[in-house]
């Protein structure tokens, strides 16, 4: 099971360090993937939520265990362009496809084993680690112990 860092958050929600590299490079150096927001604007991409907030590279994006998530128009097409990029565009959908073919799951929705179960714990089921190919969560860490490939830890 591929274990997933939202926005960088290990234990909980933090919009301070949200989408800072700093944090995610933590969460990398931890052993999860990390999905990010990325916008780019005036050909620079950034990473925020809300808004375009950090400076990233190209490079720093080609990373195979970041999730990177377009916040615009724009950021969607550059990715696309660009080779060794995960990437992905929603909102409110139920569901949508990443660059590579995992099916990314709106809080409680019906999952497959090839899909990322974001925020399991706003679920009203439980979700067992044969449920899906991964875990999107503010709070990773509590999912430690699951049978994880990409965790250095256990």
């Amino acid at each position: 099971m591929i274990l997933i860092s939202h926005r960088g958050n290990l234990n909980g929600p933090d919009p301070e360090t949200e989408n800072n590299p700093n944090q995610i490079d933590k969460a990398l150096q931890l052993g999860y993937n990390v999905e990010i927001d990325v916008w780019f604007v005036n050909d620079e991409f950034w990473l925020g939520h809300d808004g375009p907030k950090y400076l990233v590279t190209k490079k720093y994006l080609q990373n195979n265990k970041l999730w990177c998530h377009a916040k615009n128009l724009a950021a969607l097409q550059r990715m696309a362009e660009l080779s060794n990029v995960r990437f992905f565009w929603h909102q409110n959908d139920d569901y949508t496809l990443t660059s590579d073919g995992f099916i990314w799951a709106h809080p409680d929705r019906q999952l497959s084993r090839n899909s990322i179960c974001v925020m399991p714990e706003k679920q009203k089921t439980t979700i067992q680690p044969e449920d899906c190919a991964g875990i999107c969560s503010d709070y990773i860490i509590k999912y430690l112990g699951e049978n994880c490939e990409n965790s250095t830890l256990f």
